[in-house]
């Protein structure tokens, strides 16, 4: 049996998180996944299926897209397409700049949005409307495209809707919630991007970063059908007791919807759909599976739990330590030297004042819970390289972190009930920072145990 020092094991665990994202670096898996050949445009769907289009029969093709890798996403299409590209337009987050040929680009805010965002989303819906019915439209889409892409409905402000933003943020809910919600007040996401299309054809490239990996919530569905309804919209408002705290703007636009006075979002089988192809080009899963052969190949017996794991931060790092000691103690659910991944996205219910995000709440949630047990490294990080509001993408702990917080005069529960794990971690050196990604398929964790 193979063992490690705790230098080693750190070290690796950070490779192994490295591997994860290139596994969905966009440029790689959109070559492998679209050709042209011919005049003919050849699109993987998976395995065992394909979509076929004659590029002579498009009199322009235009780009669109939002999202934290849409840049390198409009980057890898610009090359594959070269001058059968007429122009196009993204939306991305600060700091993901990109050098582009033909396609214009625009940095906007997130988690909340802003006036650039919304500028974007205008040109965007301009730009559709020279599109006719001979012309393809492209339209590229990964996580925070919610964010970067606002265009609130008539009579919402841009503030207004920054507010409930954040009070989404901040309240616990879950993406499917959120996006519920934004699709409601928005005249862009859940399906209407479709319809500002129509009748063009439209072919959205998605990269997941939304658990289950379903098409109506990433991005909040722009160019997909909406099964969700005002009625459930309101029903979440209640649920986290915001009825009081949301927009009277926003109260009477729901509620109007809620009537039957108000447009619902496209549904499935409506005719603007006719010619939208959807298809999921990447996701958590990918990069597990990438990560967990670059595990096997470092000499770790290795499981992946789950690309799912949803709830709230602390109780899913308590639940991920419980199975680091039952590797320690039993040898299961896999013998040492082991490395269990898992991903997903988890919730944190602000309580503190501090400044952190999920991946590093996680790790501390996690440090306090291996203290002292063995050799034990755990590692969480978001897959686009921001966690939280903060420059960091994760952080990395091990089972001397408490030990070396309390040296430091750090009392490790009190950072964790004020939501400051990102101070925690730059005192102890022990920050994961990347910058920017340019992808975006949720949350990779490493748990380590020798």
């Amino acid at each position: 049996m193979k063992t490690f020092s705790l230098g080693e094991m750190r070290e690796m665990a950070k490779a192994i998180f490295s591997t994860a994202l290139s596994a969905v670096e966009p440029s790689k898996i959109l070559r492998d996944r679209i050709q042209i050949e011919k005049d003919r445009l050849w699109i993987k769907q998976d395995e065992n299926s394909e979509k076929i289009f004659d590029l002579k029969s498009f009199d322009h093709i235009f780009l669109v897209g939002t999202g934290k890798a849409s840049t390198s996403m409009a980057k890898a299409i610009e090359e594959i397409f070269g001058e059968w590209l007429t122009e196009g337009l993204v939306t991305t987050k600060y700091g993901h700049r990109l050098p582009l040929k033909k396609t214009e680009m625009i940095e906007a805010g997130h988690p909340i949005p802003d006036q650039n965002g919304f500028e974007g989303a205008k040109k965007i819906k301009n730009l559709l409307k020279q599109s006719g019915s001979k012309d393809l439209v492209l339209f590229l889409l990964s996580g925070g495209g919610s964010a970067l892409l606002p265009f609130p409905a008539d009579g919402i402000e841009l503030k207004e809707k920054q507010d409930m933003t954040q009070l989404l943020l901040d309240c616990g809910a879950d993406i499917k919630e959120i996006n519920t919600i934004r699709k409601h007040i928005s005249q862009i996401k859940g399906g209407w991007l479709a319809k500002w299309a129509y009748p063009s054809t439209v072919i959205g490239l998605i990269l997941s970063d939304v658990v289950g990996d379903p098409l109506d919530v990433i991005g909040s569905g722009p160019t997909v059908p909406d099964p969700s309804t005002f009625e459930e919209a309101w029903e979440i408002i209640k649920k986290y007791d915001l009825v009081n705290k949301i927009s009277p703007s926003i109260q009477k636009h729901l509620q109007l919807g809620k009537e039957g006075k108000k447009e619902e979002t496209p549904k499935p089988k409506e005719v603007v759909f006719e010619k939208v192809f959807n298809s999921l080009i990447g996701s958590n899963i990918l990069a597990l599976c990438e990560a967990e052969k670059e595990a096997e190949r470092l000499g770790f017996n290795t499981l992946i739990l789950s690309s799912s794991i949803v709830g709230e931060t602390r109780e899913a790092a308590l639940f991920h330590s419980a199975i680091a000691k039952e590797v320690v103690s039993s040898g299961n659910p896999i013998p040492k030297p082991a490395c269990i991944l898992s991903g997903g996205e988890t919730t944190v219910t602000i309580k503190g004042h501090g400044l952190g995000g999920r991946n590093q709440e996680f790790v501390l949630a996690g440090a306090i819970e291996i203290s002292g047990i063995e050799t034990v490294v755990l590692l969480s990080g978001g897959t686009d390289g921001t966690d939280g509001p903060t420059d960091a993408t994760g952080a990395v702990a091990d089972h001397t972190t408490v030990e070396r917080a309390n040296v430091m005069g750090m009392n490790p529960k009190a950072y964790l009930q004020d939501n400051n794990a990102y101070p925690f971690f730059k005192q102890l050196g022990d920050l994961l920072i990347t910058g920017p990604t340019h992808t975006n398929v949720m949350d990779v964790r490493i748990l380590l145990i020798d």
